[in-house]
């Protein structure tokens, strides 16, 4: 499939703006509707800053940092689009639609619309959003094509010191024969 990445992208950013219209418009604000006994919720918030809250209000500087994100993976995308590793390039469309996701209702409305709840005992983790988990998922399949890269990257290493021992010997087996 052809530029795979854009389409990923493109179904991460249109199913978290379709779950946050249906959480912003058929449930009150901190409605909670269980879905798992307490333990996973959809709760409806509206988070002004970053995640876990931090920076709250700061609306225009993670548009303008979402801004020059976006931009970098697309720059990144299109330059390795042809060499580049098939899982980094899915990774960075899932990253580059929840970075979409976000940006448009930090756009549109300067806050983002956050809903998945998971409560581990007495423990709350911070609500997030399908936008989250796609950019979380995706910094998560970087890293482990990274890992992957370095252990491929030390592997072929090993191989050509291999063919490199393996070819002294055999021209020093050469060498002595010919004296």
């Amino acid at each position: 499939m052809k530029a795979y990445y854009y389409w990923i992208a493109v179904l991460v950013f249109a199913i978290d703006q379709f779950a946050k219209w249906i959480v912003a418009t058929q449930m009150e604000l901190y409605q909670q509707i269980p879905i798992i006994g307490n333990f996973f919720l959809l709760t409806s918030i509206r988070n002004p800053g970053a995640a876990f809250g931090i920076l709250k209000g700061q609306s225009l500087f993670f548009i303008l940092v979402t801004i020059v994100v976006v931009a970098g993976i697309i720059w990144y995308i299109e330059r390795n689009k042809r060499s580049g590793s098939r899982l980094m390039l899915a990774a960075l469309g899932l990253v580059l639609g929840g970075a979409l996701g976000n940006f448009l209702d930090r756009a549109a409305f300067g806050e983002v619309v956050d809903f998945l709840q998971f409560n581990f005992g007495s423990y709350t983790f911070p609500i997030f959003n399908l936008a989250d988990t796609g950019i979380v998922t995706g910094v998560g399949l970087i890293l482990l094509d990274t890992l992957l890269d370095n252990k491929r990257g030390n592997a072929k290493t090993a191989q050509d010191g291999d063919r490199l021992n393996h070819d002294s010997e055999s021209n020093a087996g050469t060498d002595e024969s010919a004296r």
